[in-house]
């Protein structure tokens, strides 16, 4: 059952965000928050606002809070694909397949990297939320590549601060659509929830700051196979940001990917994939490197866009 709550903005929140303070106030993840506001169950003074307006110190507040959602639990099962390419006591990396997500979340009922972990009698730390323990960082469903996961509670803290830190160099390849101008630059463009779509996240004013590097590697007749280095890690953010620039990434249809010529590649999915990782190890704090190749869909597509051209 939802509840109702309803308060003046104290003064410690004066000039903060409304979906911030929110947050702050009912201990809730800054995404339910604004969720919570877009839906108009967060009234000011008597009206619903945007998320991005700032509330004053004594402002009426009334929220209508959700029922408690259950989390997911981990369930232990192996997952067809996952391959183990490093493992000690304090971090194991991993080379995800597609169509597997980093950990449970409400909704998702296919495999996770957690659970085929555990199947493998691969151990991983207690810190974090029950269901995303020793999840560091994620990849998305659609999304291949390396991923590390966290073995002891000081790797899993020391990790979570590097990457929050921006000291972990992430580099991805992508095919995108067409060919970029200029062929090497960066995208600086900050990321919030789509306005419309659920699923989807979108260039807007009221984002986090997102900042994209990319490279191209080769030029095709209709793409474009850039190295792509991430320096901050938002949730879809290569999707975003090159679908922002009108050059998706092929296969992407969700961000406005040419379904004909992901016909064409035969792909499902986006061609992206997370090709390498490099970061100090948190016990040696020497620099390890990890590098993935390509699966076989993403290289049957690239074969058939050299071959036009």
């Amino acid at each position: 059952m939802s509840s109702q709550r309803s308060l003046p903005v104290p003064d410690g929140l004066d000039g903060m965000r409304l979906d911030q303070a929110v947050s702050r106030l009912f201990g809730l993840s800054r995404t339910a928050a604004a969720t919570l506001v877009e839906s108009g169950d967060a009234l000011v003074d008597g009206f619903p606002r945007p998320k991005s307006d700032k509330v004053s110190a004594g402002a009426w507040l009334e929220v209508t809070l959700p029922s408690p959602v259950s989390e997911p639990a981990v369930v232990a099962g192996p997952v067809h694909g996952l391959r183990v390419i490093y493992s000690d006591d304090d971090i194991v990396v991993v080379d995800k397949p597609v169509g597997v997500a980093a950990h449970p979340s409400p909704g998702w009922t296919g495999p996770t990297v957690v659970g085929g972990l555990a199947a493998m009698g691969q151990n991983v730390a207690t810190s974090g939320a029950a269901e995303r323990q020793g999840v560091v960082h994620r990849l998305d469903v659609g999304t291949t590549g390396i991923m590390v996961v966290a073995k002891s509670e000081m790797a899993y803290s020391v990790l979570k601060r590097a990457f929050k830190e921006r000291e972990v160099d992430k580099r991805y390849h992508a095919v995108v659509q067409g060919h970029l101008d200029p062929l090497r630059g960066t995208i600086d463009a900050p990321i919030d929830r789509h306005p419309t779509a659920d699923y989807k996240f979108a260039v807007m004013n009221s984002g986090k700051p997102s900042v994209t590097h990319y490279d191209t590697v080769e030029a095709f007749r209709s793409a474009s196979l850039v190295d792509v280095k991430l320096e901050t890690g938002r949730t879809h953010q290569i999707r975003v940001h090159f679908a922002a620039l009108r050059h998706p990434c092929a296969g992407d249809i969700s961000y406005g990917a040419d379904p004909t010529l992901a016909a064409r590649l035969k792909l499902n999915r986006q061609w992206l994939h997370a090709r390498e990782l490099s970061f100090l190890h948190p016990r040696t704090q020497d620099e390890v490197r990890f590098v993935s190749d390509y699966p076989d869909d993403l290289t049957y597509a690239l074969s058939v866009l050299q071959d036009a051209s």
